[in-house]
């Protein structure tokens, strides 16, 4: 197999950087004819690595690709899924070289969906290319790869009810999560939920003088900032009535395995400039971003934000907010939570609307299940070390969903970072990760079909 990838590793390299290049941003409607171009190179290069089958199928927002290589219908069925949209990539100014335009540098590729995920999916498509040039390939493959995951996947639950048949397979494998090295390999056992909400608090009918009104009138920036400030207590625990009603409480020896974890507290605190740690009283970083859910605010804005000063008092302030969920918290009834939580605390002298974005549930999959031992031992093989089981900390909307309406478990192998920046300006993929995936991932296949006998 290195064998195969080192005679073409330029070229491997050469059609990820082609497929960076185009602005598949999911969630800005000037991209559609982006995210159309998007989809029909994901399908041409699908069908250049030996898929015998590969259609586009068009949905209420943006299309899915779907492709398969059937060896054998004896033969156990994987099916990969990953998305092609990437995240906006603002603020532009921040990026030391051009989101679209993939650049390298030490090792690295710099571009939006880098890693997340057009550097991740696409190692299954050439780890298929590799097997199916070396004859090699000891299961069936499908591929679903959509292009609204950065917004929700709102039609894709449509797309797997209507396609239960098409999309039939024993296993799901996802590579869209992270390892804590290339020193440390892991995999994560689940992924938390989501819920997302918008609130705009408005107070009078125009923006005033902050010297003429101040003080009379209530301020909606001052409003909002106090209202999400309510939202955590001095041990940073969520005081949001309700919010912990349904957690799934860690057990101590899960704790104690999630410890053996390295982490190295002087290096993530240099790698994001700070001086210190932050979070909820009780818990270790690692626990705080895998088995504890947050409320974090991801955007706040609000009266004069351009250069230099301007004396007002806003009339409107919004923010965007988010809760990262854990096992047996509904995104449903959370989002229900903060919608009625933002609602009841505004103060007379404002008005409160709230909005829901988008959500998902938080998923969890058993690492004594074949797919799951087909996963570490394929690392184990490329790596020369076990993996480290962990939690992820990011959110994969479709994964209850996936297990719900097809029966099958989901197994994540991911091989980007939690330095690559994700969602941030000048994200990253080492490309030796991008090679070392495409040399794993079939050794996945060989060994789940040896489990699976």
């Amino acid at each position: 197999m290195k064998e195969y990838i080192e005679q073409n590793k330029e070229r491997f390299l050469d059609e990820l950087l082609g497929l960076l290049r185009i602005p598949s941003i999911s969630a800005n409607s000037q991209h559609k004819k982006d995210m159309i171009e998007c989809a029909e190179a994901v399908k041409k290069s699908l069908t250049h690595a030996g898929a015998d089958r590969a259609e586009i199928y068009p949905t209420n927002g943006h299309p899915i690709v779907y492709a398969e290589k059937i060896v054998d219908p004896s033969l156990p069925t994987v099916l990969v899924y990953g998305h092609y949209d990437v995240q906006p990539a603002d603020p532009l100014e921040l990026w030391e070289t051009s989101p679209f335009e993939p650049t390298i540098r030490d090792g690295k590729i710099f571009a939006r969906g880098a890693c997340d995920d057009k550097g991740q999916f696409f190692m299954h498509v050439k780890a298929l290319e590799l097997m199916v040039q070396n004859n090699s390939l000891k299961t069936n493959i499908k591929f679903c790869i959509e292009g609204e995951e950065e917004i929700g996947s709102p039609n894709l639950a449509k797309f797997v009810e209507s396609n239960k048949k098409l999309l039939k397979c024993d296993v799901i494998l996802i590579s869209d999560t992270a390892m804590i090295s290339m020193d440390t390999p892991s995999i994560d056992t689940g992924v938390r939920g989501l819920s997302y909400i918008e609130v705009e608090v408005t107070g009078p009918n125009r923006d005033l003088h902050s010297g003429v009104y101040g003080g009379a009138v209530a301020n909606p920036a001052t409003v909002l900032a106090k209202m999400i400030a309510s939202c955590h207590d001095e041990n940073n625990h969520i005081t949001i009535p309700g919010f912990y009603d349904y957690v799934l409480e860690a057990t101590v020896e899960e704790r104690n395995l999630l410890g053996k974890a390295p982490f190295d507290e002087a290096a993530y605190k240099s790698d994001l400039g700070i001086d210190a740690l932050y979070g909820e009283k009780g818990y270790t970083t690692n626990e705080r971003t895998g088995i504890r859910p947050t409320l974090e605010v991801n955007g706040i804005w609000g009266g004069y934000t351009g250069e230099g000063s301007k004396t007002v008092l806003p009339s409107k302030a919004s923010a965007k907010i988010s809760a990262r969920l854990v096992p047996n918290q509904s995104s449903a009834k959370i989002t229900a939570l903060l919608l009625d939580y933002f609602k009841k605390i505004a103060p007379a002298g404002v008005a409160v609307r709230v909005s829901e974005h988008h959500g998902g549930e938080p998923y969890l999959t058993p690492i004594d299940s074949k797919a799951y031992q087909a996963a570490a031992k394929a690392i184990e093989k490329t790596f020369g070390k076990m993996p480290v089981p962990v939690r992820g900390g990011g959110s994969i909307p479709i994964c209850a969903l996936f297990e719900k309406e097809m029966g099958v478990k989901i197994v994540f192998m991911g091989f980007g970072l939690d330095s690559d920046n994700l969602h941030s300006p000048n994200e990253k993929y080492d490309i030796i990760n991008y090679y070392k995936g495409i040399e794993t991932i079939p050794y996945f296949h060989q060994y789940f079909a040896e489990l699976s006998k």
